[in-house]
């Protein structure tokens, strides 16, 4: 029963996140449909990223206890009948308003598949979140591949019909689970969270992880229009395609001890990967859509280095609350994510590609400079 219940979690979390980022590979196409600028359209996948961000504080102090599979359902449905309206949405202000309402509820579904994840097998809790990180990243490639592929031979609008009729077999699944269980929601105390603050390692994980985020969200996001720059003539569908490279994150976040192994320690891991994410997005000036194809692989591989172990390592740091300090490192994590689909977008439009990819190897040299210079204070606790 725990491998049916494990192949409906798995299911749901790829559901999820295609519904996430299905909009990432149309925003060129929404954009055009709607007469709206890249900026606008570039916040159809950062609103998501928001509440991401700063749902940990909100459904925390909102719900004290509350039924998983109650919040799975209720939250799918209303996933289930957004999607419906996207597709039928006409104008920004009515697919911007059901964007938002889907929003509210992601970040729900997210905790309420963890919880479940988390509790239904305690033994195998390490190999069920090496699972659910695997699952997050196939669903994310899944969902920009398959919007741009319907898209391109559909419509635009059939991409969201078909992910309303996806998460309506989503709901069938749940309903069969059969963990009857709370979520685990954390109610952040602030002197909790300041002391956590205080502790310069989190912080420098914390940082880390936002810049980094910052960079790959701000990157993945302004992609579809930097293509259509580069020729008028490609599809939604082979833009699409230049997300496969997402894939790089299930390898990496599977084979983590190893590539650690290799480089001794976390933190030289997390120094190697950074230069390397800073060495390819230099290269992504490259005005070649081939050539960043392969590019974007490498740079995923970069990113994904980065932070499947500085996850590990954050985890790590603390034998307490480890429920708050991994709900943080979402938080600061998905902030930059946020804030990386949007604010990029506006330097896109008003400067053009070069400039934002400038500015983005500046953020990253600097962060580099940060973890150097702070490295000894996780090897002294190794």
């Amino acid at each position: 029963m725990k491998k049916f219940d494990l192949f409906i979690i798995v299911y749901c979390i790829i559901i999820i996140l295609s519904v996430m980022y299905a909009t990432q590979p149309l925003q060129p196409l929404l954009a055009r449909e709607f007469d709206i600028s890249v900026t606008k359209a570039s916040q159809f996948t950062a609103i998501i990223m928001l509440f991401l961000a700063i749902s940990p504080i909100i459904y925390g102090y909102i719900l004290e206890k509350v039924n998983a599979k109650k919040m799975l359902i209720n939250s799918s449905i209303i996933l289930f009948i957004t999607n419906i309206f996207l597709g039928s949405s006409t104008t920004y202000e009515f697919f911007m308003f059901f964007r938002t309402v889907e929003a509210l509820v992601v970040p729900a579904i997210l905790t309420s598949l963890m919880s479940i994840l988390a509790n239904m097998d305690k033994e195998n809790v390490k190999f069920n979140m090496s699972i659910y990180v695997a699952s997050t990243v196939f669903g994310g490639l899944v969902g920009r591949v398959f919007s741009g592929f319907i898209a391109t031979n559909f419509s635009y609008q059939f991409v969201f019909y078909s992910l309303s009729f996806a998460i309506l077999v989503s709901i069938y699944f749940i309903n069969k689970l059969s963990y009857e269980g709370e979520a685990d929601i954390v109610k952040p105390k602030i002197s909790d969270v300041l002391e956590i603050l205080k502790d310069k390692r989190f912080t420098t994980i914390y940082l880390l992880m936002f810049c980094v985020f910052f960079v790959f969200a701000g990157v993945l996001n302004v992609l579809p229009f930097r293509l259509k720059d580069i020729s008028t003539d490609i599809s939604e569908f082979q833009i699409s395609l230049l997300y496969l490279g997402y894939g790089m994150g299930i390898l990496v976040s599977l084979n983590s001890k190893k590539i650690i192994r290799f480089f001794k320690t976390e933190v030289n891991t997390i120094i190697f990967g950074l230069v390397f994410f800073l060495f390819i997005t230099v290269f992504l000036v490259l005005p070649n859509i081939m050539t960043m194809f392969l590019l974007i692989f490498l740079f995923c591989l970069g990113m994904f280095t980065v932070h499947s172990v500085s996850t590990g390592l954050a985890n790590s740091l603390k034998a307490s609350q480890k429920s708050l300090t991994s709900g943080m490192y979402l938080t600061f994590y998905y902030l930059g994510g946020a804030i990386g689909s949007f604010i990029p977008s506006i330097i896109y439009e008003k400067f053009g590609w070069n400039i934002v990819l400038y500015i983005f190897c500046f953020i990253l040299f600097l962060t580099l400079i940060l973890i150097f210079t702070r490295r000894k204070l996780f090897i002294e606790e190794k």
